[in-house]
């Protein structure tokens, strides 16, 4: 805006007034103002030029993983809602225990923006003090952190919803391969997920077996080795229950290789809806990521301009009945 005051000859309030097609500009000198703003391809964002006074325009995006379809799906929500308020977007990628801890040392330093948004990952106390220090609005994207506006999934009750099917279709020898984050070992979705299944059982008055559980790290190949685990009991399971669709893949492949039919020998279930489920067949619980991403910014953009936010949702999830599973065999 200094550039094309500067080159017409006018001060920034009349810029501002000229390209607002605001009263009090004479119509020489709003062509003029127009003219120069054209040559140097300069607009005015309508959405930007609502954020409050002293603000800068920008949120940090902080997320543990990009390549993971999750991730991407709810970073991909989330930009999409900042975009669309004139929001630039700055991108922290915290991939391990290192990156994790030189990024909260330095944060405090990172006052340039308006806005955090933590993308389903965790913070200790430590943590959630060096965010206190920024003094600026931060969300929880896909998870509750500490008492921060935040928007997730009930991952109990998704889990509830998976093991119910099960219950539901006459089994009663359920395993479940719960999947855990090495680098976010207290993630919310595990301990969930976790909890959900001994809710199921205990609804159904069925007694949880030790040996039916196995905890892995979160992939596909982690989850067809704890399958391997499970059909080497005395007595594997009728079906499955896996924290998510990619454990769950991995879990059918080892099936398969077995020998073994899903779901005619084995069912088994996920959770997520992972664009791969749709394509496989698999049984799964929906959660739509994307969405969760797009409210996650947008609660982001009413707390930066002073408007009522709404300072939590829990997102519904959906059972999703395809072909991975049955009753028991007899």
């Amino acid at each position: 805006m200094a550039d094309v005051a500067r080159l017409a000859g006018v001060g920034m309030g009349t810029v501002s007034r000229a390209l607002n097609n605001s009263p009090g500009v004479a119509e020489a000198t709003r062509k003029r103002v127009l003219e120069v703003a054209e040559q140097l391809a300069y607009v005015v964002s309508p959405e930007a030029s609502k954020l409050r006074p002293g603000t800068t325009g920008r949120v940090a995006v902080v997320v543990p993983h990009i390549a993971r379809w999750f991730f991407a799906e709810m970073l991909e929500g989330v930009e999409a809602a900042l975009r669309e308020a004139g929001l630039d977007v700055l991108l922290y990628h915290v991939g391990g225990a290192e990156d994790r801890r030189e990024f909260f040392q330095r944060l405090p330093a990172r006052r340039k923006v308006d806005a955090v948004v933590a993308v389903a990952f965790p913070v200790t106390a430590a943590e959630q003090q060096r965010l206190e220090l920024m003094g600026v609005h931060i969300v929880a994207s896909g998870g509750q952190m500490a008492s921060y506006p935040y928007v997730c999934i009930d991952d109990a009750e998704a889990a509830r919803k998976a093991v119910g099917h099960l219950i539901f279709l006459g089994h009663r020898r359920i395993g479940m391969i719960a999947a855990v984050d090495p680098d976010e070992p207290g993630w919310p979705a595990t301990l969930g997920r976790s909890e959900g299944y001994y809710q199921a059982l205990a609804s159904a008055g069925l007694v949880p077996e030790p040996e039916l559980v196995r905890t892995v790290n979160w992939g596909g190949n982690e989850g067809a080795e704890a399958m391997s685990q499970l059909l080497a009991l005395p007595a594997p399971p009728t079906a499955v229950y896996a924290h998510s669709d990619e454990v769950a893949l991995g879990a059918i492949r080892t099936i398969r290789r077995a020998g073994l039919r899903v779901p005619e020998d084995i069912s088994v279930i996920g959770i997520d809806d992972h664009p791969l489920a749709e394509l496989t067949d698999l049984t799964t619980v929906h959660q739509s990521v994307r969405d969760q991403g797009l409210r996650a910014g947008r609660m982001v953009v009413a707390l930066i301009n002073g408007r009522e936010a709404e300072l939590s949702f829990t997102a519904p999830t959906e059972l999703v009945i395809r072909r991975t599973t049955a009753p028991p065999s007899r």
